[in-house]
């Protein structure tokens, strides 16, 4: 159970030590303890109210930012001298003076942490997470990426990136693996999210080296917490507390944000979680491995909230590219995306984090390690738990999604999540063409198992632009349990259109201007641009305009009026092909003016 941490105090308003901050991933450099800031005079000052901002303000040598945290406080990041700072934390107005942080990045094939979770059964049964918003503050995210870019909305430079069109686009990758475990769209290519229906916004708040502020890592989560975004996702961590950073959780965490972090790669160790995942309003994640044991870098301590897949996990890395790492860091985001299928569903921030820890699965570590338990989508989201007990340990075999399917090929597996009474099993697949007698079915044996585990086999000579299914299975002495039939084809995917959405513009009390771009007509002639626009939260009213066509790649808008004051709204442009095919663009939120 988590206590409040608040730096040690040598006065009511000490001076406070620096902290370091890191992206926690045992895969990127940058990993290992805190460190100290290069720049001695950039510092936060926590003040009371506006006067105490102005003070600080003229006290600045030079002011980077001011944050306001609503009824928290405010505060100021700048330069200041010694005898500056010294006369600050006299007042009675400051709250806290503190050295700025320095943070860092902690070093379709169905990814196994999804399986594991049983986030494919959610995908199955529909539940993707369509309507909630997730904010992924880190490095950026790769703007052009197949797999994330039409789920991308829109995204916030803290600080700009040196790669791509888009201030926020990644410049280091550790954001773009992260964002994919979350949201990486089902598209037969590449790799799957927990949460593939979800709307991913990106934060950057660190440079290409991975490093970065703690006051841009504030200014980033107020940002969050003001477009009203369900999710904030954040795969970094430091060994000290922040006061700043820990000022900008707690206003997220008011206006209804559900926080998830990286416990930290210091293990193995004891009570060493990092922060912001120390904080009591985030939701503290530990990596686990593939047999459910304790990933060996994670940090461990009476904090931590949950466990997740962390160790090897294969995502989104930038140019369009797959790569496994490992670290808390890739934990978070499983964590972070069965979050967001809660809060799509109409749970609040607080129902999400009971939900999460109350369907967790015990597997056998102690709670200093694994909190509740490891993540289970499945019981979270459809409600099919196996009591908190460990779960079932029955003979049954889960068919994943097939991958890397070309006209003649295809990587066919499945999920042995238990052996019962047996001590071995022999695992493999079958595939028919779809339509097909299934005594037609050609069987392919992978080999034997003899603990729960996932397993893939490539099949070869595969007709061109054919329907198929398949499905997993395993024998154990005269006992035989099969998966769930899934489908594949191997027919060359036709060019879609490509269609983008732009941030609206002279939005007032009841109107907009909504704004898209026709980037790509794919393989057709011509397409019919228009837009989706619904206030947040009853898509169900949704409205939809279209009333042009073109043969040719541009940008388009459109009025919309007779909004309410003061509304979070969201806008999607889409484009509608010949045929009547409507594909949708990535979602952007706007606030009315009240």
């Amino acid at each position: 159970m988590k206590t409040g941490q608040t730096p040690t105090e040598l006065s009511r308003r000490s001076l406070l030590n620096t902290v370091g901050i890191g992206i926690a991933s045992t895969g990127f450099i940058g990993t290992g303890s805190a460190q100290e800031t290069s720049d001695n005079s950039r510092h936060v000052v926590g003040t009371k109210s506006r006067y105490g901002v102005d003070v600080a303000g003229q006290r600045a040598d030079a002011v980077d930012k001011e944050i306001d945290f609503g009824k928290r406080g405010k505060a100021v990041v700048g330069d200041f001298s010694d005898e500056a700072l010294a006369e600050l934390e006299s007042r009675d107005d400051v709250r806290y003076v503190e050295r700025d942080v320095t943070v860092q990045t902690l070093g379709q094939s169905l990814p196994w942490g999804c399986t594991k979770v049983e986030a494919d059964t959610t995908i199955r049964a529909g539940e993707t997470g369509t309507g909630a918003d997730v904010a992924v503050l880190d490095t950026g995210i790769e703007s052009t990426h197949p797999d994330l870019t039409r789920t991308l909305g829109e995204g916030y430079a803290v600080v700009d990136s040196d790669r791509g069109e888009e201030p926020w686009n990644d410049d280091h990758t550790h954001g773009t693996h992260c964002a994919g475990t979350i949201g990486a769209v089902n598209n037969g290519q590449g790799v799957v999210g927990v949460a593939p229906g979800v709307t991913l916004h990106a934060i950057k708040a660190l440079n290409g080296d991975g490093s970065g502020t703690g006051g841009d890592i504030a200014e980033g989560i107020r940002w969050a917490a003001d477009q009203g975004y369900d999710v904030l996702s954040m795969s970094i961590g430091a060994t000290s507390p922040s006061s700043v950073i820990e000022d900008a959780v707690k206003y997220a965490y008011d206006k209804g944000v559900l926080l998830v972090a990286a416990a930290g790669n210091e293990g193995p160790c004891d009570d060493c979680i990092h922060y912001p995942a120390a904080y009591d309003d985030v939701v503290a994640v530990s990596s686990t491995t593939i047999d459910d044991e304790l990933s060996e870098f994670s940090s461990t301590g009476p904090e931590v909230d949950i466990a997740a897949p962390g160790s090897d996990i294969t995502s989104t890395v930038i140019g369009g590219g797959y790569r496994a790492f490992s670290g808390t860091s890739m934990a978070t985001p499983h964590v972070s995306g069965v979050g967001a299928v809660l809060m799509a569903n109409g749970a609040s921030n607080t129902e999400a984090r009971k939900r999460l820890t109350e369907t967790a699965e015990d597997i056998g570590l102690d709670q200093n390690e694994m909190g509740a338990g490891r993540l289970d989508a499945k019981a979270a989201i459809l409600g099919d738990s196996d009591g908190g007990d460990g779960g079932s340990n029955a003979f049954e075999v889960v068919t994943t999604n097939a991958s890397d399917v070309s006209q003649t090929s295809a990587t066919l597996g499945g999920d042995l999540t238990g052996l019962g009474d047996y001590s071995s099993a022999t695992v493999g697949v079958e595939y028919w063409v779809d339509g097909a007698e299934h005594d037609s079915a050609t069987t392919v044996e992978v080999g034997s198992e003899s603990s729960a585990g996932t397993f893939t086999t490539t099949v070869e000579e595969l007709e061109a632009d054919t329907d198929y299914q398949f499905r997993a299975y395993a024998t154990a002495d005269d006992d035989t349990v099969t998966g769930s039939a899934v489908a594949f084809s191997t027919s060359e995917p036709a060019e879609a259109p490509v269609v983008k959405t732009l941030s609206p513009t002279d939005i007032e009390h009841e109107e907009a201007e909504l704004r898209g771009e026709v980037v790509s007509l794919g393989d057709a002639d011509e397409v019919t641009p228009g837009f989706i626009c619904w206030e947040k939260g009853d898509q169900d009213d949704a409205e939809y305009i279209e009333d042009f066509d073109t043969d040719e790649p541009e940008e388009f808008d459109e009025d919309i009026e007779d909004l309410d004051d003061g509304e979070t709204y969201v806008a999607v442009a889409t484009v509608t092909t010949p045929d009547g095919h409507r594909i949708e663009g990535n979602r952007i939120t706007f606030v009315t003016a009240e």
